[in-house]
Order: structure tokens, then C-alpha cells, then sequence
């Protein structure tokens, strides 16, 4: 037998088989069969189906299933709230060691917190959420430690670590191929979608996938599949854009890029040591909340479609994350959205949270369209609701009057694996006795097997089993290396898109001294729902300004002027507007000045909550503004000052922008989608030249924004600017002008 030593497991190499690992001071024997080596996590001193590698993974997932307790059934159906690493400095998702802080309790930043510990042992939780890690030796000594105690714990079930999207970029953070980073830096979704190029996103799930796996984390949150015809949507900037087909194309090759593994990575079917599952979200389409409020919270709980175009939405999960071209044929999970459709009609259907329906997971999900993998609630939707309608908190839509157990009872009847962001295992016992007293104890059995099947096969698939244990060198040397690191600058240049270049203004020369304004954000509710304070930002440092130009203190000396801005920041709901008599409900700005919604719906489409005694959520006629209309004022000022100088814009975009009240006094405009500033120098200087197309469609005015339909794409009267270009999706210009490629002809809606 071939052992070599690590750090804090062991590895016993097969000469026709997977490696195993196992901790240093594991008590799990290894077992000898036809000359081939065998972790015996049962203890039993013979070899079990489960722990038989040879065997196929459905096979081994049953024999596990069915030798697991209910109550080690309900630690796989759940998926820990988000993880500190260290549990430190976020008093939501902070923890204690030895029942001090981390900075009391003298321990290494990799150690296991009380909590996880406890949800590991007590509620046997093998699926982990990390949300933060202090950097990635960090993340992957946390690992190992974690399997190793799982590997503790009865059976030996490995933990499933998982992660939502942490590729994005530190705009200020230069790009340096040597740098060995802590993990590789992208565009958001919406400026994958910007290169339209899905061979590219293939490329970024290959690149995301490596990165993960060196690191511990082997399920995705992501990708976010949404399609997203709602522009006000917060959540618009996660997306592949509105359009179906590329949409759809992304989808497809984002899914087979995370979970393909090839040559010796590969164990079977196109799983293996490369691949991390694939959780798409959200299922059926989470972007058509109505008039773009967001189902996190209760003011936001409804989605409507008034175009009846459901079935456009199901698109890029049907012919996308679940027809894959590679060997794995299928995004592995599937996430719903909190809302409540409100207007689809079915026998089953209810008004209750996509979860939570039968109509929605089982009718349509399951049964019409055959989906046998796993489905996971979003984070905390068996929650009790805030105490506010604009509260941060349980998202338990439409079952508020449900007890937590009652809320688990209904999800798994309705075909869901799964609780995302629940570390507790009681409510699902308990649930699971309410169902023996209602169907019986053979049929809760079975269901609850059915779950444990599907999830378990997302960890026998990617070897974890046979070897769950990371590579500490390897993590440092794979994780944000030189060439992940070249190809990810690469996509961030390819998605920057020149909207306008009025008398080839760009690029600029070199020396020209340039005056980039600082920028002003008022105070604002955030995602926690919290007041921010108003802030003040200087958009880009000046060392890096004047690796291209001159940076000047005054406009007055400049050549020309460079203003950053990004889309309105507008808050949908305003508690002030109760205290005066209102509903609390505003309309989502595109806008930079205060917005009037004369053209909005007198009547909501959709309405009713127990802490609201109305259902109109209509806001016709109110008022609302944004918190960075100063970016708005950069540019009228700036032109006045500069008068025939030229007025440069770099607008990062996430989401449909108003871009009527200031582009007549822009010479050029670039939007990007979440990049470093040096990829904007880049293109600003000609180092680069743009190649990135609209992903989306400028509106003209807030009347288009107001009566397009929530669920229907390109359904917008499109800008035209001063020079006579029409802002529409496709839409992109280079040095020489517009762009007229295949990308366009295949991908331009007709």
C-alpha cells in the first residue's frame, strides 16, 4: 500500500482506482478486495455498496439512503445559513470558539467555530454555505479540517462545501498576471453576456471550477439563469440578459464548463475531480417581480407575468442548464425564487411561494419537464416574516400563517430536497411526524429516501467519498494564477461596450491630461435593509491614470474630462411615505432626477400581506428620487467647464439606464459591467480595442419603462442618441464604428 503524508491526512494511492484520503488520526480501516484499496466509512470491516467505487453512483447513493436514520436524512436536506471564515466582524454570520469571539479565543483562522461544529454533529449537516473566507489557504486548511471531522461522524458522509459567485472584480485592484490573487476576476453576468461569446463563458466555468476545487468548494450557487425582461430588477446585473436565445447559449455553456471534467480528472459521464455541481437559479424565472421590486423582501413577494410568457422563461433552464452538449447532460440542482407567480393558472396552484408549490416544483419542474435532480429552497423562506414589510429577514411567502413545521412539511410535499439557509434539523423531524400521522410511515420513508438519493449523488459524483481533502500547495499555486487571471482580464475587456465616440474622440493620446471628478452616493437602504451613510468616492487612482495620461487637480488644465457614474440607486419602498398617508410603495427610477410615475398602473396586478390591511401596491403618480443624482451633475458641469473639450463617460451598468439627460452632453460614452479600472484605461487609451455589444436595451424614457410588461423581453422603445444611434440589445460600436459581426446577425432579436 502506497501512503503519503500531508498535513493533516493521508493519502492511499489505488494503482487501478481513485487515491484516498483520509485524516491522520481517522479510526475508518482500509479494506483490501481484489487487490484494490476501500474507505470503510461504516466502521462495519466489510465492504458496503456505498463505499464500493467501482459501482455505479445511483447504486451507491441508494444502499447509503436506505442505512441512513430520518434524522441523518434531514442533515442532508439541509444547507447552513453563510459561513465566516473566520467566524468574525458580521454580527449576522458571526460565531464563537470554545464559546468566546474569534479574537478572544486564540485559534487558528481555519479552526471550526462552536456553531459548525454543532450543526455538523448534532444536526448533521454535510451542506455548507461559505459566504467569506480570509483568503485561500485559509478557505482550503478549513476545508480539510471540516471533512476531517465529518469523516468522524457515523457513515463518514463528506460535507458538500458551496459558494455563490466571488469572481467579481475590485475595480481600483490593478490587473497584474503574476500576482497569484486570491481567485480570478470577471465581468458580472450581464457583462458575460456584454461579450456575447458563450465558448468564452465555457471558458470562465472551466477556470471556476479548477479555482473551487483546489479551494474545497464544490457545489455552485449559481449560474443566475433569470431572464431578464423586468429592467428595474436589482438583481438584473446576475443575468444573462433578456434575450432567450443568448440566454439560453450562456446558460448552456456556463453549466457544462462547471461540471465537465476531462482525461484523468474524470471518474464517469463527464463527473469528476474537476467538476463542481451546478445549482441555476431561479426556477421559473425569478425577474418579473412586479414593477421590478425584489422578492427578498415582502414588499417585493409578487411576480407577475401579463404577457402570459412563462414558457419564454423556462427557456434557458429547458434548453439550456437541463439539455447540456457536454457528458453531465444537466445542471445538477436547481434553485426557485422566493415570489409568489400570481397569475399562473393550474389544479394545484396556489399562492404561495415558488417552493412551496406543487403546481410549480412538482407539476411543472418534475413531472412535465422530467427534472430528477436536486431542488433547493432559497435561503430562508421557512422563516417567520420581518417585522416590517421592508425587513431583511424569513421570506416564508404566502404560508405566513404556517408553523416552521408545518412550512418544511409543505416543500418537501411539494418535490424540494432541500432548505437553503437552515442549520436546525427539528423542524424537518418534526415535520416528517406530521406526515407519518397523514400519509403513513412507509410513505414519509420513501420520500424523504428519494431526497437523500438525489443528494447524495451530487457528492459521490465529484470522488468525495474516495478523497474530500484539498491540496494546500496546490490551492495557492491554482487559485488566482497567472493564466486564470489573463483570461478573466481578457472577458473584462471583451464586454466593455462604446455606446458613443462623437468625432473619434477615442481613444485618447497619450499625456493628455485628463479631470476625473469625484462622485457623491446620499444615504440609501441597502440589501440588509439598513440606512447607509452618504458617501463620497474618488472613482479611480490617480497612479493609474497616469500610466496613460496626465492626471490634472482642476478642469481648467484638462484636456478632457472623465466622469464615472452607474445606474440610479433608487429605493421601491419608503416607510416615510406610510407616516404620510401613502402605501408605502414608489416607483423605481432609471432616471437621475426626481421621477413622477404619471403613466404607472392605478391598480397593482398584485397585492395582500398580513402586515398590510390593502392590496393596491400601485404608486401612480408618486414621486421618488435617487441617491446618486449628483452623478447626473458631474456631466452638465463638467460640459460647461470643458466647453468644446471633450466629456468622456464610463457609466457601469447594471441595469436599463435613462441615458436622455445626459448624453447629448457626453463626446463619448463606454458602459461596463463590473471590471477594473484598468480595463477602462485600456479601452480609453487604444491599448484595447472595444468589442462589446449592449446585453440589454436603453430605454428612451420612464413611459416605456412604465408600460412595457414585467415578462416580456425587448418590449422597450429604445434611445436614439444625438448621433443618430439607436441604444438597442445588440448595439455596440469600436474605433471604426458600428459593429456588424456574426455576433450581432445571430443574436439580434428580429
Amino acid at each position: 500500500m502506497k501512503v503519503i503524508e500531508k498535513e493533516n491526512y493521508k493519502l492511499i494511492y489505488n494503482e487501478d482506482g481513485p487515491t484516498l484520503g483520509v485524516a491522520k488520526d481517522s479510526d475508518v480501516p482500509i479494506l483490501e478486495v481484489d487487490g484494490l484499496y476501500f474507505k470503510n466509512l461504516s466502521r462495519s470491516h466489510q465492504l458496503e455498496k456505498y463505499e464500493d467505487w467501482r459501482l455505479d453512483v445511483k447504486e451507491r447513493a441508494e444502499d447509503l439512503a436506505k442505512r441512513l436514520s430520518i434524522k441523518q436524512i434531514a442533515g442532508l436536506m439541509l444547507y447552513s445559513s453563510h459561513q465566516l471564515i473566520p467566524a468574525q466582524g458580521m454580527a449576522r454570520f458571526g460565531g464563537t470558539y470554545n464559546g468566546l469571539s474569534f479574537d478572544e479565543a486564540n485559534v487558528e483562522p481555519w479552526s471550526l467555530s462552536d456553531q459548525q461544529k454543532e450543526f455538523i454533529e448534532k444536526d448533521d449537516v454535510r451542506h455548507i454555505l461559505v459566504m467569506r473566507y480570509q483568503n485561500k489557504e485559509v478557505m482550503s486548511k478549513w476545508n480539510n479540517i471540516v471533512q476531517a471531522f465529518a469523516e468522524s461522524q457515523p457513515l463518514g458522509i463528506p460535507v458538500n462545501n458551496s459558494s455563490d459567485p466571488r469572481h467579481g472584480t475590485i475595480s481600483d485592484a490593478e490587473f497584474n498576471g503574476g500576482a497569484n490573487s486570491d481567485i480570478s476576476k470577471w465581468p458580472d453576468g450581464i457583462g458575460m453576456a456584454a461579450t456575447f461569446d458563450p465558448e468564452l463563458v465555457k471558458k470562465y466555468g472551466n477556470v471556476v471550477s479548477k479555482e473551487y476545487r483546489s479551494l474545497g468548494l464544490t457545489t455552485a450557487l449559481f449560474p443566475q439563469i433569470d431572464l431578464a425582461t423586468e429592467p428595474r430588477w436589482m438583481r438584473f446585473n446576475g443575468t444573462f440578459s433578456e434575450s432567450p436565445e443568448l440566454a439560453t447559449d450562456m446558460a448552456r455553456a456556463y453549466c457544462d464548463g462547471l461540471q465537465t471534467s476531462f482525461g484523468e480528472a474524470e471518474i464517469k459521464d463527464g463527473w469528476g475531480y474537476d467538476s463542481i455541481n451546478a445549482m441555476v437559479k431561479h426556477f421559473p424565472g425569478g425577474a418579473t417581480g412586479e414593477a421590478g421590486r425584489d422578492a427578498h423582501y415582502s414588499y417585493g413577494k409578487y411576480a407577475v407575468h401579463p404577457g402570459k410568457n412563462l414558457e419564454m422563461h423556462l427557456k434557458p433552464f429547458v434548453e439550456g442548464a437541463f439539455k447540456l452538449e457536454g457528458k453531465t447532460k444537466m445542471a445538477s440542482a436547481v434553485m426557485p425564487y422566493y415570489t409568489i407567480s400570481a397569475d399562473l393558472k393550474g389544479k394545484d396552484h396556489e399562492m404561495v411561494g415558488n417552493s412551496y408549490s406543487k403546481y410549480i416544483i412538482q407539476g411543472l419542474l418534475r413531472d412535465q419537464l422530467n427534472y430528477d435532480g436536486v431542488v433547493c429552497t432559497d435561503w430562508g423562506i421557512t422563516k417567520n416574516q420581518g417585522e416590517t414589510v421592508y425587513s431583511f429577514g424569513g421570506t416564508c411567502w404566502g404560508v405566513e400563517g404556517l408553523t416552521e413545521a408545518e412550512r418544511h412539511l409543505k416543500i418537501i410535499l411539494a418535490g424540494a430536497d432541500q432548505f437553503g439557509g437552515n442549520n436546525d434539523a427539528q423542524p424537518i423531524l418534526d415535520a416528517y411526524e406530521m406526515g407519518c400521522k397523514e400519509f403513513g410511515e412507509d410513505y414519509m420513508r420513501k420520500r424523504f429516501e428519494l431526497s437523500a438519493r438525489r443528494l447524495l449523488m451530487n457528492i459521490f459524483r465529484l470522488g468525495l467519498f474516495e478523497n474530500p481533502y484539498v491540496d494546500i500547495q496546490e490551492a495557492k499555486e491554482t487559485v488566482g494564477k497567472e493564466e486564470f487571471m489573463a483570461v478573466g482580464y481578457e472577458a473584462q475587456l471583451s464586454s466593455i461596450t462604446l455606446l458613443k465616440n462623437k468625432n473619434h474622440v477615442l481613444p485618447l493620446k497619450a499625456k493628455t491630461k485628463v479631470y476625473i471628478p469625484n462622485r457623491h452616493i446620499e444615504s440609501y437602504r441597502t440589501f440588509f435593509s439598513t440606512m447607509s451613510e452618504p458617501e463620497d468616492i474618488v472613482p479611480v487612482k490617480q497612479d493609474l491614470v497616469n500610466k496613460y495620461f496626465e492626471w490634472v487637480d482642476t478642469p481648467e488644465k484638462a484636456d478632457a474630462a472623465i466622469i464615472f457614474m452607474e445606474t440610479p440607486i433608487c429605493d421601491s419602498y419608503d416607510p416615510r411615505d406610510v407616516e404620510n398617508g401613502g402605501n408605502g410603495y414608489l416607483p423605481i427610477s432609471l432616471q437621475y432626477r426626481p421621477y413622477t410615475a404619471v403613466n404607472a398602473r392605478k391598480e397593482s396586478l398584485a397585492g395582500g400581506d398580513p402586515l398590510e390591511s390593502f392590496t393596491n401596491r400601485s404608486y401612480y403618480n408618486k414621486t421618488n428620487t435617487t441617491a446618486n443624482e449628483t452623478d447626473l451633475d458631474n456631466v452638465l458641469n463638467m460640459k460647461k467647464i470643458m466647453k468644446d473639450k471633450p466629456v468622456i463617460v464610463c457609466m457601469k451598468l447594471k441595469r436599463p439606464t435613462i441615458m436622455s439627460e445626459f448624453e447629448p452632453y457626453a463626446d463619448a460614452i463606454i458602459a461596463e459591467y463590473g471590471v477594473q479600472n484598468q480595463a477602462i484605461f485600456d479601452i480609453l487609451s487604444g491599448k484595447r480595442m472595444p468589442s462589446g455589444l449592449l446585453p440589454l436595451q436603453i430605454p428612451m424614457d420612464m413611459d416605456t419603462v412604465e408600460t412595457q410588461l414585467e415578462d416580456v423581453p425587448f418590449d422597450m422603445i429604445p434611445y436614439v442618441d444625438s448621433e443618430g444611434h439607436c441604444y438597442d440589445f445588440a448595439f455596440g460600436m469600436d474605433f471604426d464604428g458600428v459593429i456588424q459581426d456574426e455576433r450581432v446577425k445571430k443574436y439580434r432579436y428580429k
